[in-house]
């Protein structure tokens, strides 16, 4: 198997916090997205892992090889914005005629087991990964009958379907979906410019091959602020770590405190994520991620995302306030 991950754009939606840094390498619950994925792909024993970048190639590739330098890695560069077939597509120099391919892009973390691959696609040629939804007109959907896709429709407005499409996908016959890729993309089949995946599927579909859409577990998102700090909470329901020391402090689990931390006088929790390094006084925090080498004192934090090395400090307010005053201070 060789899996294609796919990391370039912009992440304009997590910004300010992908201003200096590719938005796969944001952290979430004591790790970065990329590091959750990675961890989850290692059991697949893959015989290449490779990524189509951006111009912050070059952070993905360190990255990888620090933190799995015993992984076999490709890196292609994606110079012109054509969508995500168009980005799966330039693997295709790469898959030779036997591999299968797993595609898996960044901007979720799935909670699935891989390793039933062989015995749910033994009867199909690829597996589309889905999760049933509620607000199912935000995203692309499978229809399915008789356990095969037979549809794929985008942002239904009535409920043809509630399962969306996840951002993975498994393809027995790699060199075959590479082919499908360059007939989509040679015959200009775009929206708005763009390449788009269900294009190619329903070419496959059309052409009679057989496509599932089995359910993950769990459908992480890490695309935005709001969904950033979701995912923090649910992963930190597994990871409950505390690493650092914590003086004179009230840790309210789950928390995860990262190497080199020091919290002093303090209330931290529920839900909350510190990185390596990071210094914590006086202060109450909730529901929020303080990334490596920040500093905050005498602040009352909640819903709240701290890059790299920020300092926050707050301090005591004097106030002269007369009968029948009412003062809100909102966050």
């Amino acid at each position: 198997m060789k899996i294609i991950l796919p990391v370039a754009g912009k992440g304009t939606r997590l910004r300010p916090h992908t201003h200096t840094r590719a938005k796969s390498l944001v952290s979430v619950a004591g790790k970065t997205v990329l590091e959750h994925i990675i961890s989850r792909l290692v059991p697949l024993s893959p015989s290449e892992y490779i990524f189509i970048t951006d111009e912050n190639g070059l952070q993905i590739e360190d990255f990888m090889k620090e933190k799995f330098p015993g992984l076999p890695c490709a890196y292609i560069v994606q110079k012109e914005r054509l969508g995500p077939a168009h980005a799966v597509y330039l693997a295709a120099p790469r898959i030779e005629a036997d591999d299968d391919v797993l595609v898996v892009f960044n901007d979720t973390i799935f909670v699935t087991d891989l390793s039933r691959i062989p015995q749910l696609s033994q009867d199909c040629d690829g597996l589309i990964y889905s999760k049933e939804v509620e607000d199912y007109q935000r995203f692309g959907v499978n229809v399915v009958k008789d356990g095969f896709i037979v549809d794929m429709v985008e942002k239904p407005e009535t409920p043809v379907s509630r399962l969306a499409q996840v951002g993975l996908y498994y393809l027995r016959d790699g060199r075959r979906f590479m082919d499908y890729l360059d007939r989509s993309i040679t015959e200009g089949d775009t929206v708005k410019g763009e390449y788009y995946l269900p294009a190619v599927f329903m070419r496959m579909i059309g052409d009679g091959m057989k496509l599932k859409a089995p359910e993950i577990d769990a459908w992480l998102d890490c695309g935005k602020p709001e969904t950033l700090l979701e995912t923090n909470r649910y992963l930190l329901n597994e990871r409950n770590h505390v690493h650092g020391e914590v003086e004179n402090s009230v840790l309210i689990e789950p928390v995860h405190i990262g190497h080199g931390v020091v919290i002093r006088n303090s209330i931290v929790g529920p839900d909350v994520s510190v990185a390596a390094g990071s210094v914590i006084e006086e202060s109450i925090i909730r529901n929020s991620i303080i990334n490596a080498n920040s500093q905050v004192r005498e602040m009352i934090l909640e819903g709240t995302i701290l890059g790299d090395s920020v300092r926050l400090c707050g301090g005591p307010r004097r106030m002269n306030i007369g009968d029948h005053s009412l003062i809100e201070m909102e966050a």
